[in-house]
């Protein structure tokens, strides 16, 4: 599953920055330019008001009512945006932003992040915002598999489940 540029990058930023446990404007500036944000500079109130935003993200991924996940995604581009433009920048082809008429990086970042969050809604479907399955585990992740049947953060994790059940069903047989 491929994401257009603006799209994919502000869902897969979501979920770097719910996956990131370090929320210090060091940790948070290095996601930002992994993700070719602009704005990507913080001081350390940006960070905390960053940080408690996008802890607001997180029940998109994984949601399985899918009225739900819109409704939680428009509340997003309603508390971020305040218009959308088509963009040409940095190489890139024409694409949409998602701008708050601010120069506020936050206000920028979450404007990105709910776009981007919509953008993938309703490009590939809100089943791609995935949570991995393994308890324990909060990582979510943007599903980009060409079945969308993607259950796992990372191929540890799909392990470990794997061969726990491998183990439960061996034991259950002797």
């Amino acid at each position: 599953m491929q994401f257009n540029h603006y799209g994919g990058t502000g869902a897969f930023l979501a979920a770097a920055l719910l996956n990131t446990t370090d929320a210090t404007p060091a940790e948070l500036e290095r996601v930002l330019t992994e993700h070719e944000m602009s704005s990507r500079t913080l001081t350390a109130t940006q960070a905390r008001a960053l940080a408690a935003w996008i802890a607001g993200v997180r029940p998109v991924f994984g949601e399985p009512d899918t009225r739900r996940q819109i409704d939680l995604v428009n509340r997003l581009l309603a508390d971020a945006t305040t218009s959308v433009r088509v963009s040409m920048h940095d190489g890139h082809e024409p694409h949409l932003h998602y701008i708050t008429g601010t120069d506020d990086p936050v206000a920028r970042i979450s404007a990105a992040v709910a776009g981007g969050l919509a953008v993938a809604l309703c490009g590939a479907g809100g089943a791609r915002l995935g949570t991995c399955q393994r308890d324990g585990c909060a990582t979510v992740y943007v599903d980009t598999s060409r079945n969308g049947r993607r259950r796992f953060c990372s191929l540890a994790c799909a392990n470990r489940v794997n061969v726990a059940s491998h183990r439960a069903r061996a034991h259950a047989g002797q």
